[in-house]
């Protein structure tokens, strides 16, 4: 598969072979036009927004983007149906190009507000809101859960679960290949504690088939990926995508077989000095941006004075875009002293 020079947009389906997951106080505005800028193909999400805060909140404020982020999903999290009917239909005015159901975050949080991981106990309830979301909008509607929770039986549960997901019409499933574990477990501790089960995941994809079907937890690489891709119909890479984001620089060409030139870290620096001057003109504030681009010199001479100059210099008063050229020059100047 060969797609054209950058600027062109994927079809949904083909954006599904590779996405970032939505991470909460992560995946904002900033960190996807980042995210953008290193791939053109991949499907980004958002942070996960509860119903509630939509519907009775700033809705503008929490579900505007930007075109240049398409394709763009929008993660929901909520159990009530007609609440989240209701932000379906606000986020369908927005254009997103598919609004994604949250049934895997673990957070007490996300508990006590009755949504999130602890819906995989309540399949029909579940499968009741995908109906709702579907009548309120012609966008694609799909849900991310993980393969059980607690002492949940994996084989059974997740077959019900996703029988009740395609009952009720929804467009894809995204499946973390972890357990989530409600009680006793921090929300960091199920992202690494619970064992991962990608066969588990396989055999949920080929008896699902042709439901589209997409693969995420521990994958770090793209090496990883394409393994993964001959399984499923999509990877989602969350956390190793985040801290070392010029892994994504690789996912066009290798995920999506584009032949165009993959952008270096002086173009993402320049492309993000523009982003960053247009957020500062808005009353932005610097280190806003910088915080999502520590990561971006990862491995390379004068990576530690990098990440010192993003983290440190632009949280300063005032501070402007010449931070990142300093950051970047951090880098050139150790790199042509190691040439020597």
């Amino acid at each position: 598969m060969t797609l054209e020079a950058p600027g062109s947009v994927v079809s949904l389906t083909t954006a599904r072979r590779f996405s970032v997951a939505p991470m909460m106080e992560w995946t904002d505005l900033a960190c996807r036009h980042l995210h953008r800028v290193l791939t053109r193909h991949s499907l980004l999400f958002t942070e996960m927004v509860t119903s509630a805060a939509i519907v009775h909140g700033d809705a503008e404020r929490h579900l505007r983007f930007e075109p240049f982020e398409q394709p763009v999903a929008v993660q929901l999290g909520g159990s009530d149906p007609s609440e989240l009917a209701a932000a379906t239909r606000l986020a369908d005015a927005f254009g997103y190009d598919e609004i994604n159901l949250n049934v895997g975050c673990p957070s007490d949080r996300v508990q006590s507000g009755r949504f999130g991981a602890c819906l995989m106990a309540v399949p029909d309830l579940v499968a009741e809101c995908v109906r709702a979301m579907r009548d309120a909008t012609d966008r694609p509607v799909t849900v991310k859960c993980r393969i059980g929770i607690d002492d949940q039986d994996i084989e059974e549960s997740l077959d019900r679960f996703a029988d009740k997901m395609a009952e009720a019409g929804v467009a894809a499933l995204y499946v973390h290949a972890r357990k989530a574990w409600l009680q006793g477990l921090s929300p960091k501790e199920n992202r690494t504690i619970p064992p991962l089960d990608y066969p588990r995941v396989y055999r949920l994809r080929q008896r699902m088939a042709p439901l589209p079907m997409m693969i995420n937890g521990g994958i770090e690489t793209i090496d990883q990926a394409l393994e993964h891709l001959e399984h499923m119909d999509g990877v989602m890479l969350g956390r190793a995508a985040y801290h070392n984001p010029m892994i994504l620089a690789e996912v066009d060409s290798r995920i999506f077989g584009a032949t165009t030139p993959a952008p270096d870290l002086a173009r993402v620096m320049s492309e993000m000095t523009d982003y960053a001057e247009t957020h500062l003109a808005k009353g932005g504030r610097l280190n806003q941006v910088a915080r999502h681009m520590l990561g971006l010199a990862n491995g390379r001479p004068g990576a530690r004075l990098f990440r010192q100059i993003l983290s440190v210099d632009a949280c300063r008063p005032n501070a402007g875009p010449e931070v990142f050229e300093r950051a970047l020059a951090a880098v050139e100047t150790q790199e042509i002293a190691v040439a020597v």
